[in-house]
């Protein structure tokens, strides 16, 4: 097996990290959530990029990135995630697009069912024991090695670091194979499984989990 490295993100790997970004998720039923890489990039990569780039971990192979881990301590650094969707979709001009503006217009009559019905919605959450989140891909030639565990490793411990008490995380119920890494990862489910707006996969609805994880100091 290609010797697997794990190191802090540094400004150079931006270009390689944004192509990798478009299909590191591959197989996922995240792979592509409006048919819009540049825009999705916006919200999930770069805003972690420009605002908490210490949060930032790359894995590695041959000298090739094949994996990567974003996230933040919590403290306010990084945009929720409302405010960097609703950036997207100005500057990208995701309602003028075909593909996007079905996903959009399809996340908002989810919604409007959900709340007439009074139903739990899909969204971010708020808990001061668990306020650090990240998001984590690695390709396919980098799944087995390692990567996942070793990016998770890195963002834990600088956590502890911090001094932060815990992180939370999203994922979807439908995707198997992340809910049992992360369960073998320490992170347990929380809260409800609401359905995403907006987001289909086969045809058919996903459902939001949200998994949690203590810090052992």
């Amino acid at each position: 097996m290609d010797a697997l490295r794990v190191r802090p993100y540094r400004a150079e790997d931006r270009a390689e990290l944004l192509a990798l970004f478009a299909r590191a998720g591959e197989g996922a039923p995240t792979a592509s959530l409006w048919g819009h890489l540049e825009a999705e990039a916006s919200v999930y990569l770069t805003p972690y990029l420009d605002h908490e780039p210490a949060s930032v971990f790359v894995a590695e192979m041959q000298g090739a990135l094949v994996g990567y881990l974003v996230g933040s301590v919590g403290r306010g650094a990084v945009p929720s995630e409302d405010d960097r969707l609703v950036r997207a979709v100005q500057d990208h001009r995701l309602l003028l697009h075909r593909g996007s503006r079905a996903f959009f217009l399809r996340a908002a009559v989810d919604a409007a069912r959900a709340t007439v019905a009074r139903r739990p919605r899909a969204g971010e959450i708020d808990d001061p024991r668990w306020p650090a989140h990240l998001h984590i891909n690695v390709a396919p030639q980098g799944r087995g090695s390692g990567a996942a565990q070793g990016l998770v490793a890195a963002f834990l411990d600088r956590l502890r670091a911090e001094d932060v008490p815990g992180v939370h995380l999203q994922t979807l119920v439908e995707n198997e194979r992340a809910v049992r890494f992360f369960s073998a990862a320490g992170f347990t489910a929380h809260g409800g499984t609401p359905a995403v707006p907006g987001l289909r996969h086969h045809g058919r609805r996903v459902h939001q989990l949200t998994m949690v994880r203590a810090l052992d100091r």
